[in-house]
């Protein structure tokens, strides 16, 4: 049977290309727009491009930071994308400190350039990502890619968890940074996976075989 994903709609995400490369690795994808919707799926994405304050003020006033957490208790898969995954940690300190779902225990916080470094922000286009040989999930998120395969970025701030354990790979903008997490049925990658060409495609297939 396929799996049937549905993609969240809170008016700040890339919905019509994540849902067709998620169409395109076999799953059943529906756009929803209401939280009672959730738990009619065996798997969620959350996508997200925008400002991270008004996006957890719409998850929460809909009622998707609830729905959310109950579906990953029922050990269900879901995915954040970008902001979406941004969202999932405890707080973000784009424009002022705002409180995120604290569903990764952690911090979001904007690339600061090293004395006399020319750091382009945001962070724009293809880069490397380094896969976590410790992680399970991490395995098998990143079932089928190599080290040092290339995903496509777009992004200011970037993602600290405090549980080292969680990060699945890192990629190096200055820093080396969390671009992705992996912890048991919850995935994040800071990268599109669906602007990411075949690796991003071998992403979502994973995601959507574990579903």
């Amino acid at each position: 049977m396929n799996s049937r994903t549905a993609v969240i709609d809170y008016g700040m995400g890339n919905l019509r290309s994540v849902s067709k490369a998620v169409e395109l690795c076999g799953a059943d994808v529906d756009i929803i727009t209401e939280a009672n919707q959730v738990e009619n799926y065996n798997a969620i994405i959350l996508p997200g491009v925008g400002a991270f304050e008004p996006a957890i003020k719409i998850i929460n006033n809909k009622g998707f930071d609830t729905a959310i957490k109950e579906h990953i208790a029922k050990n269900k898969m879901f995915l954040g994308i970008c902001l979406g995954f941004q969202l999932l940690f405890s707080e973000s300190y784009e424009d002022g400190l705002h409180k995120g779902l604290n569903i990764i225990e952690g911090s979001v916080e904007k690339f600061v350039p090293k004395e006399n470094e020319k750091l382009i922000i945001p962070h724009m286009g293809w880069n490397k990502i380094f896969i976590s040989k410790e992680n399970k999930s991490a395995k098998e998120m990143y079932k089928n890619i190599n080290d040092g395969d290339y995903v496509y970025f777009v992004h200011s701030y970037f993602c600290k968890p405090s549980d080292k354990n969680c990060i699945a790979t890192t990629t190096n903008y200055s820093i080396d940074f969390c671009s992705s997490v992996a912890k048991d049925n919850v995935w994040g990658c800071q990268f599109h996976p669906e602007k990411s060409s075949d690796i991003g495609l071998q992403i979502l297939k994973n995601f959507v075989e574990k579903s």
